[in-house]
């Protein structure tokens, strides 16, 4: 298979999404600063608020690992399914920071990862959250080459995305707030087809 990844076509997507992502981060850092909430907003312990809280930390994981394939990527298709993925959770991470900011609450909190969830620990592996690669995993996709980064990818991400549908159920089952169900409903949604192209993927690539 010809690696077009340093084609020009691929360099142009590349400053796109660097752009894109640089905009998506400014967004998400200037949702930081709280302001009063209006009445009937989550609390700071609710399952809605440590849900955004946590969803974003997971989120932040895959749009690193969507960066790399992204960048990296031997197959076509994994680049840009790592990108579409970097992309849209980056979004979603804007979403999520100001959700927070427009309930008065801040964008950390000294709660326990998971905490929300009924089985918040039982879903812990050390302090990752669900599906959530260990540092030592990252290591190895950033330094890996050719067809070991479509192959890397996929299976973490695979993994991820089955953790974080995971968190979704959980925040489905105990929250009533509107946008938080829209959002979660849609996360999903597109997680799990993403989970098939991707598992479908991983079939295609294996007969190259």
């Amino acid at each position: 298979m010809t690696d077009v990844g340093n084609s020009p076509r691929f360099s142009t997507r590349g400053l796109a999404l660097s752009v894109a992502l640089a905009l998506l981060v400014g967004l998400a850092i200037g949702f930081g600063v709280t302001r009063l909430a209006a009445p009937g907003t989550p609390a700071d312990d609710s399952a809605a608020a440590g849900f955004a809280r946590d969803m974003t930390s997971h989120h932040a994981q895959a749009v690193a690992m969507g960066m790399i394939a992204a960048k990296k990527g031997y197959a076509h298709e994994v680049r840009t399914i790592g990108e579409d993925i970097a992309l849209t959770q980056q979004g979603q991470i804007g979403i999520m920071g100001q959700w927070l900011r427009d309930w008065g609450l801040n964008l950390n909190s000294a709660a326990k990862p998971m905490a929300w969830m009924p089985d918040g620990d039982a879903a812990l592996n050390g302090n990752l959250m669900p599906g959530m690669a260990t540092p030592q995993e990252m290591t190895a996709l950033e330094n890996a080459a050719g067809k070991d980064v479509d192959r890397l990818f996929l299976e973490m991400m695979i993994k991820h995305h089955l953790g974080g549908v995971h968190m979704v159920d959980a925040v489905l089952t105990r929250t009533d707030d509107p946008d938080v169900l829209w959002l979660a409903k849609g996360m999903k949604a597109r997680q799990t087809l993403e989970i098939s192209e991707m598992q479908q993927l991983q079939a295609t690539l294996a007969k190259r």
